[in-house]
């Protein structure tokens, strides 16, 4: 069995010969960004690409700016898509409607260092920067990630993620088709939805989700579906979080480090542990402060965003984002850890800390204001503010603190930074 849709299985055969077939409808451009939203027709989209000798992008939004951007580096790009409101500016083809008819086959052969993908990052100057993936090094990372993971044969994989983003593609889509699993076509939302899938599958089934997700779960008080695994990624997670979904669930939780650069790089099971422990072959090195990883599955030695401390044991903990550390009156802290304690507060049901858009002459007076975002109906912000001042010191108090109804999150659960601070902004009544 290669992936569950719409409840009934979908055999290997199948597969093949609908990647087969959509190789029909590819025009004769060498790129192409696959926005399918059903899991099943994005690996398609994939596995249709390669055979026909075309390279799939996976930028990290489709805004128009970032789309003009992946036309200069691949002019000959077009989208798959599944959606016909999908308004990517750019050719479309739509995925046929019609399946492929199965008949004699064999898995295809791929060289390792055959180019399947690019996924972007967001450059410090705006631009998507490219970082090329290999299947010999996917396959090995993701091999690897199995066992770690321990997501045998047969094994039924839900996830709450995009298949675009590279915590999605690796974990919900190449995960179980190189394990020998099954991909779960659907991706459900709301936490009854959640719930109510993984319970239809059979067991073993992996849950492949987010904190924010994970917390919108657990918020719920309906029973939740036993699972062989649950699997986080794309924030921190917070070890209470963690016991409590292992609890609900009755399933150990394993926390996964990476990045889109890198690919996964280490898990550890944070409700037991905070080191974590390095994939096969990878390792660890700091050259003038910053960690730098290199060896096994990845392409070229890589730089690391976060502070990481190196454990004698070739462990290692995380010290929180480069790009989090504040220094407000000769105090340090980092974004990290003030929104964990912020998060920890009871009655909060998400919140982050961030730095607003720095104000004309705030720098020379070296002054650095924090602000934070909070969804929590049942405070005030007075009773948040009095909350805060007993876990930080209180230059880190936040001004403004900002109850909203909901964060910006995107669609794996990330925080953009330019959209935390659109919500720092006056209101233009206030600006004039």
């Amino acid at each position: 069995m290669l992936a569950y849709r719409g409840g009934k299985p979908v055999r290997a055969a199948q597969f093949l010969a609908d990647a087969r077939a959509l190789t029909a409808h590819l025009p004769a451009g060498g790129h192409v960004i696959n926005v399918c939203a059903d899991r099943y027709r994005f690996a398609v989209g994939v596995a249709g690409a390669l055979l026909a000798g075309k390279v799939s992008l996976l930028p990290p939004t489709h805004t128009p700016e970032v789309v003009r951007h992946l036309r200069a580096f691949a002019p000959d790009v077009f989208c798959l898509t599944d959606s016909p409101e999908c308004d990517i500016d750019l050719p479309q083809v739509r995925f046929p409607d019609s399946a492929g008819v199965p008949g004699p086959w064999q898995v295809p052969c791929l060289a390792p260092d055959t180019l399947i993908a690019y996924v972007f990052t967001s450059g410090s100057t705006g631009v998507p920067v490219p970082h090329p993936k290999t299947w010999g090094r996917l396959v090995s990372c993701v091999r690897a990630g199995a066992v770690r993971l321990g997501v045998a044969a047969g094994t039924a994989v839900l996830a709450t993620v995009p298949a675009q983003h590279m915590y999605g593609f690796e974990s919900s889509v190449l995960l179980p088709l190189l394990a020998g699993g099954a991909l779960v076509a659907e991706r459900p939302f709301y936490p009854a939805d959640i719930a109510q899938a993984l319970a239809a599958l059979p067991a073993p089934r992996v849950l492949v989700t987010t904190p924010i997700h994970l917390r919108a779960l657990l918020a719920e008080s309906t029973p939740l579906p036993a699972a062989e695994r649950l699997i986080s990624a794309t924030a921190p997670l917070s070890e209470a979080l963690a016991r409590e979904a292992e609890t609900r669930f009755g399933a150990p939780l394993l926390e996964i480090y990476g990045s889109t650069e890198t690919g996964q790089l280490a898990t550890r099971r944070t409700a037991r542990e905070q080191p974590w422990r390095l994939w096969p072959q990878v390792s660890l090195g700091l050259e003038a402060a910053r960690a730098w990883a290199r060896g096994g599955h990845l392409e070229q030695p890589t730089p690391l965003g976060d502070q990481i401390e190196l454990l004698p044991d070739g462990r290692f903990l995380l010290r929180g984002r480069l790009a989090d550390l504040v220094n407000i009156a000769g105090k340090r802290s980092s974004l990290a850890y003030l929104t964990h304690q912020l998060l920890a507060i009871e009655g909060v049901l998400d919140g982050a800390f961030f730095l607003p858009e720095e104000r004309p002459g705030a720098a020379e007076a070296g002054v650095t204001r924090l602000a934070a975002a909070v969804v929590a109906p049942g405070l005030s912000s007075a009773e948040l503010l009095a909350a805060l001042r007993q876990r930080i010191d209180p230059v880190f108090l936040p001004r403004p603190l900002l109850r909203v109804a909901r964060l910006p999150r995107n669609s794996t659960g990330k925080l953009p930074q330019e959209a935390l601070r659109a919500l720092a902004e006056p209101a233009p009544r206030e600006r004039a």
